[in-house]
Order: structure tokens, then sequence, then C-alpha cells
């Protein structure tokens, strides 16, 4: 999801004070997204081993709680220009939290290593696709939209396996899946990183960082279930 604010380019700032920008601006991404992934994990693990999430899902409130990130996202995104810049980031810790929560399963489902294992591994991938949007001179552009009809392709055969129950299609899902958000992480590190402004003020900064951690951190935890679906071990 493309989300961007724009503010007139600056011609007054040495290359070395704009580089020194970008930095910290990056820096102020990544820290959201580690921040809210971290949230996310305790949220799930806490979910988990108190009971908590057989009692949502009793409740009828599961369903409530899978569906509300997504309309946080939706939200922030109609309103990136206008909304507050402390409303967007209590919204990213809500979101956070509410994505813990409506993962809690896999602590149910897989065993505690095999979660690790395969959160360290995602990470490493993580990093080496991010690395590479950072640092190429290439345009992802094209490849970013040929991405974008990839998720959407996994997304109607998720649904249609959902009524198919096929181990097979899941496969074939899961690898694709690994592939295209390995690229999207790539293409959105890079868009994130050009969409940064030298002259934006403190308001506008801390929004775009927490809307471009938004991206990277959804592209983290697809990344991490579709890798667990390879390689998680079932507690059964």
């Amino acid at each position: 999801m493309t989300i961007e604010l724009r503010a007139p380019r600056a011609g007054t700032m040495t290359q070395a004070q704009i580089d020194q920008g970008l930095r910290k601006y990056m820096l102020g991404v990544f820290n959201y997204m580690a921040s809210g992934l971290a949230l996310t994990g305790i949220v799930a693990y806490v979910f988990a081993h108190t009971g908590l999430y057989e009692a949502m899902m009793r409740s009828g409130a599961g369903f409530i709680v899978m569906i509300a990130p997504l309309a946080i996202i939706f939200f922030m995104s109609f309103k990136a220009r206008t909304m507050r810049t402390s409303t967007a980031q209590v919204l990213f810790w809500v979101f956070s939290a509410l994505m813990g929560a409506s993962l809690s399963y896999i602590f149910i489902r897989y065993t505690g290593a095999s979660v690790a294992r395969v959160f360290f591994i995602t990470a490493g991938t993580f990093a080496a696709a991010s690395l590479f949007g950072y640092v190429t001179k290439r345009d992802l552009t094209k490849m970013g939209s040929f991405l974008f009809m990839g998720l959407i392709g996994i997304i109607i055969a998720m649904i249609v396996n959902i009524f198919l129950g096929s181990s097979t299609l899941e496969f074939v899902i899961s690898a694709i899946g690994v592939v295209v958000f390995t690229g999207l992480t790539a293409f959105d590190t890079q868009r994130i990183k050009e969409v940064y402004v030298e002259s934006d003020g403190r308001d506008v900064m801390v929004k775009k960082s927490i809307l471009g951690a938004v991206s990277l951190y959804l592209n983290f935890i697809n990344l991490f279930m579709m890798l667990l679906n390879f390689m998680g071990a079932s507690r059964e």
C-alpha cells in the first residue's frame, strides 16, 4: 500500500546534511517498525499463554479483532495528510497490539522453538531485501507493480483455498508469497526512501516514518507467516 506525504524540496542544504537527514528518517521508520513488531510479539505471547485468545474466540470478538487492523490501515491512508501526529502514533500502537491478539494462535499451533527459528530467518531475509532496496540505483517501480499483481493473486488464492482446503495450493501460495513479500520489502524500502524531503517539518516527518513503518511491518509479518507455513513445527 502506497501512502505518501509530500512537501516542496528545499535547495539550501548541503548533500551531507541531506544524507544525514535521510539516515535519521530511515532510522525512525525502522525503529517504529521494530517497536511495533515487539509489541505484537508480546501481546501474541500473552494472549496465547493466558487463555485470552480462547476467550476472545469464544466471545465472538475474534472476528472484530482480525478485521480492526485492516480498518486502521485504511483510516490512516485516507487521513494521512490531515491526521495529527499524536493520533497516528496512537493508531500505530493500537494496530500493533491488535495484530498481536489476532496472531496469538501461532504460539498455540506451532512450537516456540520453531516460531523463534522462523522469526530469525525472516529477520535475515527481510534485512537483506531492505538493504538492497535502500542501496540499489535501479528503479524498482515496475517490479513493484508486478509484485502488487502477485499480491492480489495470493489474496484470491487464499480465499479460494478456504473452501478447497488444499494442502498443495497452500504450499504454492506460501512459496509465491515468500518471493512476493521479499520483493515488496525491497520496493517499499526504496519508495519510503524516495518520499523523504529534507524540508519536511517534524510532524510530517513523524507521520511519514509511521506510515512507512506500517508498510514494512506488514511485509515482515506476511513473510514470517509464509515461511512459518513451510518450516513451522506443529504442536499436534
